[in-house]
């Protein structure tokens, strides 16, 4: 799917109420609205020359409803893939929105206490449009709606996902992410040589220079938001860092 040479940049839009916002892990109601408009965020990404945009349903997350109506449309305007996270981790789940023509589901850490379950969940859709969202804090895996995340180390839930048949690890620092203080280079480092998955950094993205550590690194992606919409760097600047 991915070459050493290549960093794959995802532009993100985190959807809430129809809005594009930005929220704490704790507390949706204090979201920060960056744009109110998804569609015309989607088209400048698409125009800038983004080749996947990186989408996540807030409201699915926090089990307050689902912008699947949404990203069903802006999956049909786009001439570019989407990836798609937000309180996933069921067939039904992924069945749903690869039906609105989502390329890539990440299905949550929650997917992988029932090993038998996500075994067979991977057996009814093609490799290349799953992958596992992982959300680490204290070095312990993260999960809203699975309690006993607390439990497992990243590596652990990462593994079992790669032996199910998952090739595609979405990772997120907790402690990065939102701070624009650079991404968790060492512990994603980490997991590409523990699981040998393709590893997307998201969280903590500050510069074009970060991008070029994690590209160096060896990382498949990088999924990038709170640093193009407070304008660190433009999404043309990072592409061309990444092309060159």
């Amino acid at each position: 799917m991915y070459n050493s040479f290549l960093l794959e940049l995802y532009p993100a839009i985190d959807i809430h109420a129809g809005q594009v916002v930005r929220a704490s892990r704790a507390d949706l109601s204090s979201a920060t609205v960056y744009h109110p408009d998804p569609f015309a965020v989607a088209d400048r990404f698409v125009a800038a020359g983004a080749r996947w945009v990186h989408v996540v349903d807030l409201d699915r997350a926090f089990g307050v409803g689902d912008q699947t109506s949404l990203i069903a449309a802006l999956v049909k305007r786009l001439p570019v893939p989407v990836q798609l996270g937000g309180g996933l981790w069921t067939a039904d789940d992924v069945a749903e929105l690869r039906d609105v023509g989502v390329q890539r589901v990440l299905l949550g850490a929650r997917a992988v206490a029932d090993p038998a379950s996500l075994a067979e969940l991977v057996d009814q859709f093609a490799q290349d449009c799953l992958g596992l969202a992982l959300d680490v804090k204290d070095g312990r895996v993260w999960a809203r709606n699975w309690p006993a995340a607390a439990e497992w180390l990243p590596e652990a839930v990462a593994g079992l996902a790669r032996d199910a048949g998952i090739r595609v690890l979405a990772v997120t620092e907790l402690g990065h992410e939102g701070r624009l203080k650079g991404a968790d280079v060492a512990g994603a480092t980490g997991l590409v040589r523990a699981t040998g998955m393709d590893v997307i950094v998201s969280g903590g993205v500050n510069s074009v220079a970060d991008l070029a550590r994690l590209r160096e690194c060896g990382m498949a992606g990088a999924i990038v938001g709170r640093a193009l919409f407070e304008k660190q760097f433009t999404l043309e600047e990072a592409l061309v860092c990444l092309s060159s």
